[in-house]
């Protein structure tokens, strides 16, 4: 079996040097700035055409089952592209591969805003995919090129703007396609891209880290096959039924592609993400909370507008229309950004597993008092808070227990892999909420009230699995012998004391 050597000494300068040439404060606000202005674009584009589907179907001439390839296209391009230009980032430099990925994200922007039919609109949606790995792109260059008491609290706030993101795609679909068209979904992203791609060009500085080394394309076709299965899968399932070949042929293949990349990874050189990484307390466990929160946030994205758009005559709905429903998520948002904030002080200070085990119980509490009840509209609202805090504190814990488990050298590499598993916690989340709506239906084809408390309860049941994993991460003296053994060397400066 090749061993990988991912010391320091490889393509990496040492820590001491590194924080010699830490970006002085000025500008590394105007770093973040660009950073959040490009992760805010993705995460809103990635929810933002979802409350659209049945105009843009419409306008198009397909149907809304047609148009939904609008999101899939969109999922399976990132969960494919986020661990190969996460990799790269790591290989050649992570502001050279941000500024691609933004370029990507622009085109695809302003072609979907152009696009005159669904085929134009996917191939748009495939290109603005690409900025799946603008996440772990950025944490990585935050992690390089800040000064080391702002890399906590940065790696919180771009990590809940993930969240942040999609929440204000929901909150915000409706009144712009009331007020304009569904193309201003696109044009109006399209100005934030722009204007962090010009940032990246010119306000971010390149890193001197590397990890010299090739793609290893191989596993990356492996993954790719893996991942286009299991997530085509899920995302059809419902439309296919759960029962149908092609479902099944595809989650079949899906696990046994994934089964064989993680052996192919184990046996080469230079993999395309290092699976050995997975043995860490610290990343597993974190891995284990962002597939329960990518289910979570999809869950009540999915149920709290749908519930609140039935019609208020079947006893349970609400009657709103969809942008009143969205203004519902907004005590959401702006929970995110608060815990988002604040999850990366109580990091600075405690280290992530607290704030972890915070997000977790916060997330269950906000799916079982709407599961109890759900009939007014106070207790739609401190759910949605709840629901907020939780995810704003745990995508920040995740990020930061991966970011001082791992080398510098491998962190867009580690949070890539973070990625996707969020984003296949999100599909799972998306399938499951959907086929229990579905499963139980009025005469007039309307869920039931039954059928929201039960997907209330199941996504309980996910933040119950997230507070174990929580749990269960290292405490300080086992994350600091962790992170020893695989050679970070930032450990005391990254702020876990």
């Amino acid at each position: 079996m090749f061993v990988t050597d991912h010391s320091p000494s490889t393509g990496s300068i040492s820590a001491q040097s590194a924080g010699a040439a830490k970006t002085p404060g000025s500008r590394s606000v105007a770093i973040v700035l660009f950073l959040s202005l490009g992760g805010l674009s993705f995460a809103v584009l990635q929810s933002l055409v979802a409350p659209a589907l049945g105009t843009i179907g419409s306008d198009l001439g397909v149907a809304t089952s047609d148009a939904s390839w609008v999101l899939t296209a969109y999922l399976l391009s990132a969960s494919v592209l986020t661990p190969i230009l996460g990799r790269l980032g790591d290989m050649v430099g992570k502001r050279k591969v941000i500024i691609v990925v933004l370029a990507l994200l622009l085109v695809g922007t302003v072609l979907a805003a152009l696009a005159p039919s669904l085929g134009v609109l996917i191939v748009a949606r495939v290109l603005q995919g690409a900025a799946g790995a603008v996440m772990p792109l950025s944490i990585g260059i935050v992690r390089d090129e800040l000064p080391r008491e702002r890399v906590s609290v940065t790696i919180g706030l771009l990590s809940a703007i993930f969240g942040i993101g999609a929440g204000v795609g929901i909150v915000a679909a409706g009144p712009i396609v009331e007020a304009l068209s569904w193309h201003w979904l696109f044009w109006l992203p399209a100005i934030l891209v722009a204007i962090a791609l010009l940032g990246a060009i010119f306000g971010i500085p390149e890193s001197p880290r590397r990890t010299p080394g090739r793609l290893d394309l191989v596993g990356t076709g492996i993954l790719s096959v893996g991942l286009v299965a299991l997530l085509l899968a899920i995302g059809e399932g419902q439309k296919w039924g759960w029962g149908d070949g092609k479902t099944v042929g595809l989650l079949v293949l899906g696990a046994v592609a994934l089964v064989v990349f993680v052996f192919v990874e184990l046996r080469v050189k230079e993999p395309l993400i290092d699976m050995r990484l997975f043995q860490h307390r610290g990343v597993w466990t974190a891995h284990i909370v962002a597939l329960a929160f990518g289910f979570a946030m999809f869950g009540t994205f999915i149920l709290v507008p749908t519930l609140l758009q039935l019609p208020s005559v079947l006893g349970y709905g609400f009657g709103k229309t969809v942008s009143e429903s969205g203004l519902y998520l907004l005590p959401t948002v702006v929970a995110m950004v608060l815990s988002g904030v604040a999850a990366g002080i109580l990091i600075r200070k405690i280290g992530p597993k607290i704030p972890m085990i915070v997000g977790g119980v916060s997330v269950a509490a906000a799916f079982i008092i709407p599961a109890l009840g759900h009939a007014e509209e106070w207790q739609i609202l401190v759910s949605g808070i709840l629901t907020g805090i939780g995810i704003g504190m745990a995508l920040a814990a995740t990020s930061n227990a991966i970011v001082e488990s791992v080398p510098a050298s491998q962190t867009s590499e580690a949070i890539s892999a973070n990625t996707v598993i969020r984003t296949i916690g999100s599909s799972i989340g998306t399938a499951v909420i959907a086929a229990l709506l579905s499963s139980n239906v009025t005469a007039q084809g309307a869920p039931t009230d039954d059928s929201f408390t039960i997907g209330f309860w199941a996504s309980a049941g996910v933040g119950v699995i997230a507070i174990l994993a929580a749990l269960a991460a290292p405490s300080l003296r086992a994350r600091r012998r962790e992170a020893a053994d695989a050679g970070v060397d930032d450990f005391d400066e990254l702020g876990s004391r």
